[in-house]
């Protein structure tokens, strides 16, 4: 006698929640878009378990890791039955059993000069989690949306708010707005940093800058932050992919800080070459010793 599954999968029943805030129409174009997340570590888990509740079902992700303690607190998948256990298998797992159609290429060793054309073949949006401290991958992936007209953003846990910023096809580059080119190692990760948080509304509530080591490529982070920025990164996808509703692209960002009850929509032309932004790099400088 055969065996009759109860409650099978079924696409439109899944995410009917979602209908109302989108249409059905919006929900399947949603559904069509090829979405590519580079990390799955603080935000990258996050990022895909988000857009497939989202109901996206196309998605090439990637990233070297294994779960380990130090992860508990902040990354998704990381549990004590993952211990070990490569990030991009575990995370691609509870993706499917989110929805068991999903479509997910893994690239394993990560994203690197030999496989990025690769990783964002027919891709419709790209959602940077790499490491902070990968500046070279997320140079270079950047810079291939950018050449690729793909969209392209990034939303960084910062203390336990988020800072986002979008760059979009014809608008300001990622290399454009931080300048990173011909900066040694340390002065790419201050202009990174202020980069992206131009108000740096979670610098008066850290309580233990030592944690912060620039040469050991360690900080501290929460998952309040993780978790505000896959609702919002997700949001800007939406937004980018159905064509609804205004994306604030760099020079333009926002930083929302949970801890400090604050928003605020920061505007830097010309990047890290804009007059305050030299003054708060001279500044950063000197309070990260460099």
């Amino acid at each position: 006698m055969a065996v009759v599954q109860e409650n099978p999968f079924d696409y439109q029943e899944a995410f009917s929640r979602n209908i109302g805030w989108v249409t059905e129409e919006e929900q399947n174009i949603l559904k069509a878009k090829h979405i590519a997340i580079a990390g799955l570590g603080g935000v990258g888990g996050g990022h895909l378990l988000t857009l497939a509740r989202l109901g996206l079902t196309r998605f090439n992700i990637s990233d070297f890791d294994k779960f380990e303690l130090p992860n508990f607190n902040r990354q998704a998948g990381a549990s004590m039955s993952h211990l070990r256990r490569p990030k991009l298998d575990v995370l691609a797992e509870m993706a499917k059993d989110i929805n068991p159609d999903l479509e997910i290429n893994t690239f394993p060793l990560g994203v690197n000069s030999d496989n990025l054309d690769q990783f964002l073949e027919g891709i419709d949006l790209y959602v940077d989690a790499l490491d902070f401290f990968a500046l070279d991958a997320r140079r270079a992936v950047f810079a291939a949306c950018a050449e690729k007209g793909i969209p392209a953003i990034t939303a960084a846990p910062l203390g336990m708010g988020v800072a986002l910023l979008c760059f979009l096809p014809g608008k300001m580059t990622f290399e454009q707005y931080f300048q990173l080119e011909g900066c040694s190692e340390g002065e790419q990760l201050v202009r990174f940093l202020l980069g992206l948080s131009p108000s740096m509304l979670q610098a008066n509530y850290l309580v233990d800058a030592s944690r912060v080591n620039f040469a050991d490529q360690k900080g501290p982070s929460t998952i309040m932050a993780c978790e505000l920025c896959a609702g919002v990164a997700a949001t800007q996808v939406l937004k980018i992919l159905l064509k609804r509703g205004k994306v604030q692209a760099a020079p333009f960002g926002l930083h929302f800080d949970a801890y400090r009850n604050k928003m605020k929509t920061t505007w830097r032309p010309w990047g890290n070459r804009n007059p305050i932004q030299k003054l708060g790099l001279i500044i950063a400088r000197k309070k990260l010793g460099l």
